[in-house]
């Protein structure tokens, strides 16, 4: 009586201690997909914006001296000017087109390192379960107490999770570090940059757009990230052509053929639906063009407030082929999981 008592009393407490193990499990294995492959996380992004930065102010510095140059050919005259004078005249509309331009320009420059984050993800998927194979180190993270779920399942946060937050902070930087070298050329001809770009401009916004979008990215990711890794496990060789080719010979096959006839579609509905979504997940933005045409057919003040609205950016989430896109993700993961069990050949 004493004994199941006594186990009773015990069991409890034993399993916060496992899951606090498998936790700190976890966050080690996070922080080794990390250590591993920080350039790609860390560095490509930050030399990417680091890049943008640079040719803002070689357009800059161009831009002055064309300008410079025609002041003294005699081409262009300035007396004087107070470019704060444009602001105190300008009309609603003006001031509204003036915010707008502002708000494009500090997206395209946080923009870099989001373009740099498709390509880390992409190859990072096609080389996470691949790697270990090829150079055997498999055997050694085998002989380890880990779960091959758990190495998968961290590989998979890694591309979803931590890969993306890294990029957002690094296009968060590069969208500031752009705001402050227009305000320094504003300060440069006399205007006020406080009621010029910071007044107008909406950085607060977009910063809170670029956080909110990562949810939107892990669950659309999730088809792309799980083929890649599903061919990462698979392949014996050249994970690329695999994960390639497959999709783009059987979107050729079912147009050659007219399959989707069968089920009254067009072929483009399976290179939209299919091989899109096996291989374009991994770019930020792509699941736009999915959820809506109301961005191709609405103006520029239309376009910006869509990618700035947070009701339209989850609507994504509320479409059926997301969700049917995410639960084909989770299954090639569980594949590809299954598959590193017993595929460990160099």
């Amino acid at each position: 009586m004493n004994a199941l008592e006594t186990t009773h009393a015990t069991a409890p407490a034993t399993h916060p201690a496992g899951s606090a193990r498998l936790a700190r499990t976890f966050r080690l294995l996070l922080r080794r997909e990390y250590w591993e492959h920080k350039g790609g996380f860390l560095w490509a992004p930050l030399i990417a914006g680091g890049i943008s930065l640079l040719l803002r102010i070689m357009a800059a510095i161009v831009g002055l001296v064309l300008l410079n140059r025609a002041v003294a050919d005699g081409d262009f005259q300035i007396n004087g000017i107070d470019i704060g004078m444009l602001t105190r005249e300008m009309s609603p509309s003006d001031a509204a087109q003036l915010a707008q331009g502002l708000d494009w320009s500090l997206m395209m420059s946080a923009a870099w390192p989001l373009i740099v984050l498709a390509f880390v993800v992409f190859f990072y998927c096609l080389g996470a379960l691949y790697d270990d194979r090829k150079d055997r180190s498999v055997l050694f993270w085998k002989s380890l107490p880990l779960s091959d779920t758990q190495t998968v399942l961290s590989k998979l946060a890694s591309a979803v999770v931590v890969a993306p937050v890294i990029a957002v902070l690094a296009a968060m930087a590069t969208m500031f570090a752009s705001l402050v070298l227009m305000s320094l050329l504003v300060l440069a001809f006399g205007g006020n940059p406080v009621t010029l770009l910071w007044g107008p401009a909406s950085p607060l916004r977009i910063v809170l757009a670029m956080l909110a979008w990562i949810p939107v990215y892990a669950v659309w990711a999730l088809p792309t990230v799980g083929w890649l890794l599903l061919c990462s496990a698979w392949a014996r060789s050249k994970p690329f052509l695999w994960a390639t080719a497959v999709p783009v010979i059987t979107g050729l096959l079912v147009s050659w053929f007219d399959i989707m006839q069968l089920f009254e579609l067009g072929s483009g509905w399976f290179w939209r639906n299919v091989v899109g979504r096996l291989l374009l997940g991994t770019v930020p933005g792509v699941d736009v063009i999915y959820r809506s045409t109301e961005i191709a057919a609405g103006g520029d003040a239309e376009r910006a407030e869509h990618l700035l609205s947070l009701g339209w950016m989850y609507s994504t989430f509320l479409q059926p082929g997301t969700w049917i896109g995410a639960l084909a993700g989770v299954a090639m993961i569980a594949l590809a999981i299954r598959l590193r069990r017993w595929r460990d050949e160099g």
